[in-house]
């Protein structure tokens, strides 16, 4: 039987659904960040619960992604996909009905069903344009999907700021038609690999470890960054009992005849230099867009729309920078465009450590667009190096457990980076520098400053073990397979 996904055409019309996908889940993070200080007055929420708000969605995510990957070798990508539109769409539409009442804590819940739908979208969107490219041309297909997470960027503060003042449900009620026409278009546009062997077999207690494992230990990382009065022997013992849960699970997996996370996948080399430096690269950026929010609002003053509108140029360069890496990938290999993008990324962290409230704007554009340029040439070439590295029937979980290394990544960057641009600050000139914009004292400013410096400092070191990383030339092992050394040579 012919394979379906491979009708001619048939690759654009899995870039149009995952492109909508993509913009829709950018720019609800985006825009939610703008409305955040209407949100908190609504609904009586106090700063730490508005904050989670913020990381329960990046939790869930983290924690559901290689599962939904899984599930996705097992069941197919389309209905999984299909499902997690709808998903997204109905927390959205739940997310606006939120009440005063509650004080915020039924949204949080709201966020828990948007993230699952996102988890889904976020598994199973680079498998399908993985399976619907050519090798020699899955640069181009990632890097035009990149497209739409520089759009959301741009589009998302634009949008939030202007549907705040009428009121703060329209920022997820938006989300609600866009789902709607997304969920349909997937469904009626959408085809299942028919050339893809699925395995039945399910990991129940490889499943249950992880999620025990990963959710406590997340759990315990957010807490760490933002207690909530919680005590602190209960997030130590989150703590271990996600670390002690992580190592069952590895135990497990190494033993499973059909594992949720095939370990068997990191022997290829290229496959575990992908995902190493995309966690490192993830580590170092996770925090930016915030901190980069902090500055402009604490030490410029502005308020939460004009920081919004500010950082356009990082995401403007995404745009137009993304699917000209793509394709350079295509024809010329990842690794240089990697090496390029991680260098690149670790001179602008090292650049931003020395930016204060006297920084020219001017400077600040520029500093923003080589963050940009850097994040273009590694996302598209590092996502087809990962996907080429594995067999079509494993593509599901490779995606799935990129996607979960980048996603603790980022949750590990904001642990690390809050408490040290936060600490000595008072819940006060927090909410100044997050929510309001402008009021910091000269004695907040200047430890606020401080705390930003370590940080970016931090990230860069962190960087050039990335770079370091991502320089070394890999060697097939001999757990590279007959279909993994084409793929593998397309990419070099």
């Amino acid at each position: 039987m012919r394979n379906q996904t491979n009708k001619p055409g048939y690759e654009w019309t899995v870039l149009s659904v995952t492109t909508v996908g993509v913009l829709m889940a950018t720019m609800q993070s985006s825009a939610l960040l703008i409305a955040l200080p209407d949100i908190m007055g609504a609904l009586h929420m106090g700063l730490f619960t508005v904050m989670w708000v913020l990381l329960i969605y990046m939790l869930i995510t983290t924690a559901m992604v290689p599962l939904f990957g899984r599930m996705a070798d097992m069941f197919g990508t389309k209905k999984l996909y299909v499902l997690g539109f709808a998903v997204f769409t109905l927390g959205s539409l739940l997310g606006a009905l939120s009440m005063p009442s509650y004080q915020g804590y039924d949204l949080i819940g709201f966020r828990i069903v948007q993230a699952l739908g996102g988890a889904l979208m976020m598994a199973n969107s680079t498998p399908m344009v993985a399976g619907a490219f050519k090798t020699h041309r899955l640069g181009l297909g990632l890097g035009i999907n990149s497209i739409a997470a520089g759009a959301g960027l741009v589009l998302g503060p634009v949008v939030g700021g202007i549907l705040a003042p009428y009121g703060w449900q329209w920022i997820f009620l938006y989300n609600v038609p866009i789902g709607i026409f997304g969920t349909l278009w997937a469904w009626g546009r959408l085809r299942e690999p028919t050339n893809v062997p699925r395995s039945r077999g399910f990991d129940w207690l490889g499943t249950a470890t992880f999620l025990v494992g990963m959710t406590s230990l997340l759990l315990g990382i957010s807490l760490f960054a933002f207690p909530m009065g919680i005590a602190n022997e209960a997030i130590y013992a989150m703590l271990v009992i996600g670390i002690v849960g992580i190592l069952v699970f590895l135990w497990v997996e190494l033993r499973a005849k059909t594992p949720m996370l095939d370990l068997k996948l990191f022997r290829h080399p290229d496959f575990a230099v992908g995902c190493t430096t995309a966690f490192l690269n993830s580590l170092t950026r996770g925090a930016m867009l915030f901190l980069l929010i902090f500055f402009l609002q604490g030490p410029y003053g502005q308020d939460p729309l004009t920081a919004g509108i500010s950082l356009m140029p990082m995401g403007l360069t995404l745009i137009i920078a993304a699917p000209l890496a793509g394709r350079a990938a295509d024809k010329n290999g990842v690794r240089l465009l990697t090496i390029a993008g991680l260098a690149i990324s670790s001179l602008s962290l090292a650049a931003f450590a020395f930016i204060d409230h006297l920084t020219a704007f001017w400077w600040l554009v520029v500093l923003m667009l080589l963050a940009g340029t850097a994040g273009s040439l590694f996302m598209s070439p590092n996502s087809k190096s990962v996907m080429c590295a594995a067999p079509p029937e494993r593509r599901g979980i490779a995606s799935g457990t990129r996607m979960m290394l980048i996603n603790v990544g980022s949750m590990l960057s904001m642990a690390i980076a809050m408490p040290m641009v936060l600490t000595g600050l008072s819940v006060q000139d927090m909410a100044a520098l997050f929510l309001y914009g402008g009021g910091v004292s000269p004695q907040a400013l200047a430890t606020f400053e401080s705390g930003l410096h370590e940080a970016f400092w931090l990230f860069f070191g962190v960087s050039l073990v990335a770079l370091a990383i991502a320089c070394i030339r890999v060697r097939p092992t001999e757990a590279t397979t007959e279909h993994e050394e084409p793929a593998r040579q397309a990419g070099e």
